[in-house]
């Protein structure tokens, strides 16, 4: 009998640490006294829902149940991508597509869920707005030949508006990409048109010069043999032609006379013949 209430007795201990024990566990689970920041996160901490000056890094952090929660935030680089419309300064409509690589400032993450709110309500309350007005400010100042030409200048322009702009707001731009521009039908034809212009107008030119180097050349070889021509007969005198017709000859006369019984080519004075031979 004694036995059998003793094992009562340890049964009953048993049962109350069993139940003490799932009690904990459900009042851990429930009430959950502690925060579990993970990678790349920031945690805010709420009092009764009042924003506190701290921030949680990254691991577990003990919290007191119902009075304290905690609000995790991503401070890891996001990229959103933005369709905006503006007008060139020469009154031109352009759509222009941004990709913006952004994160944000965790020591701020208190401060900007207070202000702003979770990442959602960031990029529609302020990236989105702030990237409209940056980007009808800096393609005001082109014209739209300049915004496709100077392409490099208005995309540095835009990036830095843009991070001065969303610093205040502690969102800090990484990188901004300028994805397309996308003009009127009208005017990507004009663009079109110009640039076939353009290219005949070069080729015109090309053929030009060319046609020019090449009379420029033909007149300096007509110079050249007509200098060739003035000097070959400053050279060929009356007695360098007889004595290079003399060197030629092969002693025998030709068998046709000229018109007027003199022999062509040849006109040998008698007299030098004279001296130069010798009686025998």
């Amino acid at each position: 009998m004694q036995s059998s209430r003793i094992a009562v007795t340890d049964n009953f201990k048993v049962g109350v640490f069993l139940a003490g024990g799932i009690f904990l566990l459900l009042g851990a689970i429930l009430f959950r006294p502690f925060a579990i920041v993970n990678a790349g996160e920031r945690g805010v901490i709420m009092q009764f829902g009042k924003v506190q000056d701290g921030v949680l890094d990254e691991g577990i952090h003990p919290i007191i149940p119902v009075v304290t929660s905690v609000k995790r935030l991503s401070v890891r680089v996001q990229q959103n991508t933005f369709n905006a419309d503006a007008a060139s300064k020469d009154l031109q409509r352009v759509t222009t597509e941004l990709a913006i690589n952004w994160h944000i400032d965790p020591a701020r993450v208190n401060k900007i869920f207070q202000q702003v709110g979770d990442q959602q309500q960031i990029v529609t309350g302020i990236i989105t707005p702030a990237v409209s007005e940056v980007l009808k400010a800096a393609t005001a100042k082109k014209t739209a030949e300049e915004i496709i030409t100077r392409r490099t200048d208005l995309k540095e322009e835009i990036d830095r508006n843009l991070e001065t702009r969303l610093a205040a707001y502690g969102v800090i731009v990484d990188d901004v990409s300028l994805v397309d521009f996308a003009f009127s039908p009208e005017f990507s034809k004009a663009i079109e048109a110009k640039q076939i212009a353009e290219q005949e107008a070069k080729q015109a030119e090309f053929i030009a010069v060319k046609a020019s180097k090449e009379a420029i050349g033909e007149v300096n070889r007509a110079k050249g043999q007509a200098e060739a021509q003035r000097l070959q007969r400053l050279t060929l005198t009356p007695e360098l032609l007889q004595k290079q017709a003399i060197e030629k000859w092969d002693g025998r006369f030709p068998t046709v006379m000229g018109g007027n019984g003199t022999l062509p080519l040849i006109n040998i004075d008698p007299a030098s013949l004279s001296t130069q031979q010798k009686p025998k």
